[in-house]
């Protein structure tokens, strides 16, 4: 038996409503929120049912979408750019030792894991050997753009001719990490990764690869194994990059989500507004007859027959024949009696067509967190104010990402390469220091990352703001080189090579001078000769 329904009603009889503290909690003007009512969910719980298809879904229109495409190439170019630079920095106060041995110790570091790290000819640091570090931290942050994560596995690969490490980082599809056999998740396992209570992971499951045939498979087999976080003394196993929006969050969110719906739409938009400008480029040319084939009988003195139809067609097609009727050329034609010319195209039909694109991009742009300028290439609307402002907040973005993604990934491996270097003996820490590697591990691996720099507008104005920024104290060459993407230790150790370079060929030092020195603002007034 149905529950009768119960409702309060006021003296004049109209149901009595229960008072909203917040209109956007309420049923909205004319009701168009009543309908609206979410669940409360956590991450994990609105996340993880549809991971595999949102991410497929993400993937597929970054292989087939220009848009989507740009989006994910943005982040690669502006968060880690051509090279990722090491830049390590030692905490030399909590490890007990000089400032001075620090300084020639991060030295010593940076020029072994660069060797290791970014040799373009053996590629030892990638397990499959095919990427440097840097090009990893590029498929890094593509993968997180497009899947809201980046995941990799330490290996130890021994025996390979002239490599002094054998630490290797092997990149793992996220498809791969999920749970074995296509399991349901539990309260510690979710999306392929075992967590604690606390919802820390403790290890991920990752299935293998399938190599009988890529034309009838997805790449993955039926076979899973299982790779722990970390070893027993804390020596990290699996890399897994992502940035969590909520409590127990598991596995991250890609960044087409938002915009799923709009992308493929707009694919289709541009698509019917090219087959229509086609059309529109099209005309057709007919004749029209004010005889009917009646008429025409009677003036050819017959009934209306298939022989003298085709009798009379015969005639009209003879006389234009000999007419010599042509529409390329300027001759008019000239026509039979009762015959007229006419010329049929297709209306332009635009519909607004510019403007909801470009509404439809920009809800794309706010959505991937790029300006619709960049994502689109089209800087037409731009003036240096508005230019440097997009320019200016999209760099705040990049930046952060920088930090979370690409930089945490490098200090993984930066770390899993130290503690090797350390070990084998390659890499010796300094004799002032007072605590060895497993004793303060965060501050001897603690390091920096300096990516692409950032776009020059107005390189003049912006070379004159870093020289006022550093002359008032407000600012340092590392950090305005950095925004560069260059390092300034060696800015510096280079114009000192090319000062003494200058020397010994006879040519005059460099002319240091001050920001307004370089273009003035004004030109001074010529000096008017005196007779």
């Amino acid at each position: 038996m149905k529950t009768p329904e119960i409702s309060f009603v006021d003296s004049s009889g109209q149901p009595i409503r229960k008072a909203e503290s917040y209109t956007g909690t309420g049923t909205g003007f004319g009701g168009q929120l009543q309908r609206w009512n979410p669940r409360a969910k956590t991450a994990d719980a609105a996340l993880l049912p549809d991971l595999k298809r949102g991410n497929a879904r993400a993937e597929d229109l970054v292989r087939n979408h220009a848009l989507a495409k740009n989006g994910v190439q943005l982040h690669v170019d502006n968060i880690v750019g051509h090279m990722f630079r090491l830049s390590y920095k030692p905490k030399w106060r909590a490890l007990g030792m000089s400032e001075e041995d620090a300084r020639a110790f991060a030295k010593e570091v940076e020029d072994a894991f660069t060797e290791y790290a970014e040799d373009p000819i053996n590629c030892y640091v990638d397990a499959e050997r095919k990427r440097t570090l840097t090009m990893m931290c590029r498929e890094i942050t593509a993968n997180h753009t497009s899947a809201g994560e980046g995941m990799a596995s330490a290996e130890w690969i021994t025996g390979r001719p002239g490599a002094l490490f054998n630490t290797a980082i092997k990149l793992v599809n996220h498809h791969r990490v999920c749970n074995p056999n296509n399991r349901p998740d539990t309260n510690n396992l979710r999306g392929g990764v075992m967590v604690d209570r606390f919802g820390a992971a403790t290890g991920y499951f990752v299935r293998n690869h399938d190599i009988t045939g890529y034309g009838l498979s997805d790449g993955m087999g039926n076979t899973w194994s299982f790779v722990p976080r970390e070893t027993d003394w804390g020596r990290q196993q699996f890399l897994h990059v992502f940035e969590p929006r909520g409590d127990g969050q598991t596995r991250g969110e890609n960044q087409f989500l938002s915009v799923m719906e709009q992308l493929p739409q707009l694919s289709k938009l541009q698509q019917t507004k090219l087959q229509n400008a086609i059309v529109n480029a099209m005309y057709a040319a007919v004749i029209e007859s004010e005889l009917g084939s009646e008429a025409a009988m009677q003036i050819i003195g017959g009934e209306v027959s298939d022989t003298d139809l085709k009798k009379y067609l015969s005639t009209v097609a003879d006389y234009h024949e000999g007419a010599d009727v042509r529409l390329n050329g300027v001759k008019i034609p000239h026509l039979m009696p009762g015959e007229e010319l006419k010329l049929l195209t297709s209306a332009n039909a635009d519909n607004g067509f510019s403007e909801l694109e470009s509404s439809i991009t920009r809800w794309i742009a706010a959505g991937t967190n790029t300006s619709s300028e960049s994502l689109t290439k089209d800087y037409r609307q731009l003036s240096y104010s508005t230019a440097r402002a997009s320019m200016m907040e999209s760099w705040r973005y990049f930046m952060g990402r920088r930090k979370i993604i690409p930089s945490r990934f490098a200090s993984m491996v930066f770390a899993l390469w130290l503690e090797e270097a350390i070990d084998s003996g390659r890499i010796r820490l300094p004799r002032s220091a007072t605590r060895g590697f497993y004793e303060a591990k965060a501050s001897w691996c603690n390091c920096e990352w300096i990516g692409s720099g950032r776009i020059a507008i107005d390189g003049l104005k912006e070379v004159k703001e870093s020289i006022l920024l550093i002359e008032s104290g407000l600012s340092t060459y590392e950090k305005e080189l950095a925004k560069m993407g260059e390092d300034y230790q060696e800015v510096f150790a280079q114009q000192v090579r090319e000062m003494d370079e200058r020397k010994k060929a006879g040519l005059p030092p460099p002319s240091w001078v001050k920001a307004l020195a370089l273009a003035p603002e004004q030109e001074e007034p010529e000096a008017v000769a005196e007779n």
